[in-house]
């Protein structure tokens, strides 16, 4: 009897636990849904995002109950959660750069993170300030900024592969959770249509027409168009090697120039050879390196992975500041195909490193052997010459090497009226050196390409339009099923004009290019 008393009884507490359980859990979901109603919307919100479960997790803390619930208001507050997320991440960069057990060659992969990073919250800080404005093509410059953010997190994370120690891990994991919430924000604006798409011409700017956009000012203008002996010297920087400017080398003249100016700096660079490497760090906006000619001004360095440089680190001439323009220069990286990965040019805004932003090269002369235009930019080549030139015994040529790694990201290489031929020696050996037009470096890699192998070749998106002369026939181009001749309308996304928004910067510096298709 008493044993059946207990069981009893241990059967009604049971019953009493599960009946204060489901009331407590039913009460507390009441109350959830009391104290923040659109936690609903919340959830529709972040369902379509990479990422939906810090997606909510994260605004279901920060959505006021007082806000007007829509796409707009849930955006932001997701931006400035990445921002929140971004500046905890800052701090760990500063602390890993002191810390005492990463050995000097680990040093620099740190070093690149953290200036890396502090392009990022800049990138997110304006991306808060487009969206705010509740336009479509400031939408496409936040999607811009924001898919430089992740180019930004997989620069970091291939340079730290190369790191060790006990802060690595801690390093790869932070970076991995706080990129989320950049790719979640970046996948909401794609959705809401910040994409490529026809936008309204503007009349071609001439000297009489008032139409120069506010950070180009007419002294600026005129300065470009004229040849060098017509400048004022008091209006610009001048660097000469032989010491009749005002500086001797061209990293000088950076150092001096204002910090965030909102006016072009203009640094003058005579005739010579300056073997430097020059880093133009994102607080030095809005400057134009002007020579006396591509044949007559070199800027040379030589640093290479070989000799322990990171491939962003490794750049001759480095460009993170702003509405940076340069002409009638050459730049030169000297470490052969022997060194392996050296960058000659990188902008962020392996010869030439188009890593991120919107960028425009006309009339450029380029020169390498393997992956020498690589890059995350929406970056757009005209009236270039690209020049193939002969690898190491074994080796092969390729030009494009395009890493887009998300959908999201509005990135592709696009190449229009180039020429690319082969150098001297390069041509004699055809028939032993194979040479190819680009291959993915990321499995969404959008370029114009040739290659053999299996990354990306079903996320790919690889076009061609109007090629002409003796490599231009598709008859023997690879069979994949991302790779297609464009009609015009396809290819008409890929101009000046539409894909880099040309009418909103390029017109007016009077740097010549093709608007069309």
């Amino acid at each position: 009897m008493a044993s059946s008393t207990a069981k009893l009884l241990e059967l009604l507490c049971i019953i009493l636990f599960l009946h204060i359980s489901s009331c407590s859990s039913s009460s507390s979901s009441s109350n959830e849904t009391t104290f923040n109603p659109h936690l609903s919307s919340i959830r529709s919100f972040c369902k379509s995002t990479p990422y939906p479960d810090i997606c909510f997790d994260s605004l279901k803390l920060r959505v006021s109950i007082n806000i007007t619930p829509n796409i707009l208001s849930y955006l932001l507050q997701s931006l400035n959660v990445a921002i929140s997320e971004a500046g905890k991440l800052t701090d760990l960069f500063y602390k890993a750069e002191q810390y005492s057990k990463i050995v000097e060659k680990q040093k620099v992969p740190v070093q690149d993170c953290k200036e890396l990073h502090q392009i990022t919250l800049s990138s997110l800080q304006r991306s808060v300030s487009r969206v705010q404005v509740q336009n479509a093509k400031k939408l496409n410059d936040a999607r811009a900024y924001l898919s430089a953010a992740l180019t930004n997190k997989d620069t970091c994370m291939e340079g730290l592969a190369s790191a060790s120690g006990p802060m690595k891990s801690t390093l790869v994991n932070s970076l991995t959770s706080t990129y989320k919430y950049v790719s979640n924000s970046l996948s909401v604006i794609t959705k809401q249509g910040a994409n490529k798409g026809r936008t309204n011409r503007r009349e071609p700017c001439t000297w009489l027409h008032p139409c120069f956009p506010r950070w180009l000012s007419r002294r600026d203008c005129r300065i470009l168009e004229s040849s060098g002996n017509e400048y004022d010297p008091g209006e610009v920087l001048t660097v000469a090697a032989d010491g009749s400017g005002n500086f001797t080398t061209i990293s000088d003249a950076i150092i001096f120039s204002p910090n965030n100016s909102y006016d072009r700096t203009i640094i003058y660079v005579k005739e010579g050879i300056y073997e430097e490497n020059v880093e133009i760090p994102s607080y030095k906006t809005n400057l134009v390196l002007f020579g006396d000619g591509s044949d007559i001004t070199f800027i040379t360095g030589k640093r290479s992975y070989y000799d322990g440089w990171t491939p962003f680190r490794s750049a001759t001439v480095a460009v993170s500041g702003e509405g940076f323009l340069a002409r009638d220069i050459t730049i030169k990286n000297t470490a052969g195909p022997e060194k392996h990965q050296a960058v000659t040019l990188r902008i962020n805004a392996d010869t030439l490193y188009v890593h991120s932003v919107r960028q425009f090269y006309g009339e450029c002369d380029i020169f390498r052997t393997i992956d020498y235009i690589c890059g995350n930019a929406a970056v757009v080549f005209q009236a270039c010459t690209i020049v193939s030139k002969m690898p190491m015994p074994g080796q092969i040529t390729v030009i494009t090497e395009q890493s887009r790694d998300t959908l999201d990201q509005n990135t592709e290489i696009s190449m229009q009226n180039c020429s690319i031929v082969a150098s001297d020696e390069l041509h004699s050996n055809s028939s032993i050196v194979k040479s190819y037009l680009g291959r993915p470096w990321m499995i969404y890699s959008t370029t114009v390409t040739n290659w053999s192998g299996d990354l990306g070749l079903d996320t790919l998106y690889y076009r061609e339009y109007k090629n002409y002369g003796p490599g231009a026939g598709t008859d023997n181009r690879v069979n994949w099923t991302r790779h297609h001749v464009m009609d015009y309308y396809d290819a008409s996304n890929f101009s000046v004009q539409e894909f880099i928004a040309g009418d909103e910067w390029l017109q007016s510096t009077l740097f010549p290019y093709d608007e069309g298709t």
